[in-house]
């Protein structure tokens, strides 16, 4: 159950905490940890690691930047998702989806499943080209999982409270292809070599579309955020695009520069990190047990 807490870090987690989590997210809070019963990830699994920390803020910035590459994924997300218009709803209902898979009872993880797989089954249509996309195709949706684990992955090892040694790593891959399984990836890769290996395989299909370089100006440098939190937001912005493969950033336009992100994008990166870690105090333990 999440107890309000006085004070200005108090008050600046509640609003972090409801923008990121929407109106429902108290709800939602108290359901995920609050219910008893078995979750599909014991208390002690790497995904539980990863996701519980304010590294995923960067980890989700990038992973929608290297998304973007796929021709036919950001062609179904501009024709069919309203980010633009209600970025704030997305967010919170990825944010959602993520807490009840990595921390919720296995009954409502699958709940959370199968409202994704009713939404992917209805977007589909083709491209300006007139190539044929549907987001339940399993080709597809490795590339999104694929991205997606990546950079989250990436993210915690470089900006993460306690990094994964080597078999943690391996294991937040395979606890997350329990979840791409779920959602109809095929053959989701289980360690952190057949990650990468998926990557590059996927490489011949990328480049960055008029449509992901519009996304990415937008989600980089007009985001809908008061005067205020800006430039904290183009920090985090910076933090995500230095997690990207050097390739992806050179499909996108954005520039690779060591020694700049080594003395000032990384640690201006880890010091949002923390004060985002700061604000948003952890979950209360669930009432748990293991599948």
């Amino acid at each position: 159950m999440r107890v309000s807490r006085p004070g200005l870090r108090g008050r600046l987690g509640d609003a972090l905490f409801r923008g990121v989590a929407g109106p429902g997210g108290p709800e939602n809070r108290r359901r995920v940890h609050g219910t008893p019963g078995p979750r599909w990830f014991a208390a002690d699994r790497p995904i539980r690691v990863v996701h519980g920390d304010a590294a995923m803020f960067p980890g989700g910035l990038s992973a929608l930047l290297l998304q973007s590459l796929h021709p036919l994924a950001m062609t179904a997300v501009a024709a069919h998702s309203d980010y633009r218009h209600d970025p704030w709803g997305r967010l919170a209902r990825t944010s959602t989806f993520l807490a009840y898979t990595t921390y919720g009872t296995a009954d409502d993880a699958q709940r959370a499943v199968d409202r994704v797989r009713s939404v992917h089954e209805a977007v589909r249509g083709r491209t300006a080209g007139g190539e044929a996309y549907h987001a339940s195709d399993a080709h597809l949706l490795a590339w999104v999982h694929a991205a997606e684990v990546y950079c989250f992955l990436t993210a915690h090892q470089r900006y993460g409270a306690t990094p994964l040694d080597a078999a943690g790593q391996d294991g937040y891959v395979a606890d997350m292809a329990t979840v791409g399984a779920a959602l109809g990836v095929e053959d989701p890769p289980l360690t952190f070599a057949e990650l990468t290996e998926r990557l590059d395989a996927y490489r011949p299909e990328l480049h960055a579309t008029e449509q992901a370089r519009d996304a990415v100006g937008y989600v980089l440098l007009r985001p809908p955020l008061p005067r205020p939190l800006l430039p904290a937001y183009l920090v985090l912005g910076a933090a995500s695009v230095a997690l990207l493969p050097d390739w992806a950033r050179d499909h996108l336009g954005l520039p690779v520069l060591p020694r700049a992100e080594r003395w000032c994008v990384r640690p201006a990166g880890a010091a949002v990190t923390r004060l985002i870690r700061w604000v948003l105090p952890p979950p209360p333990p669930a009432r748990v047990h293991h599948v």
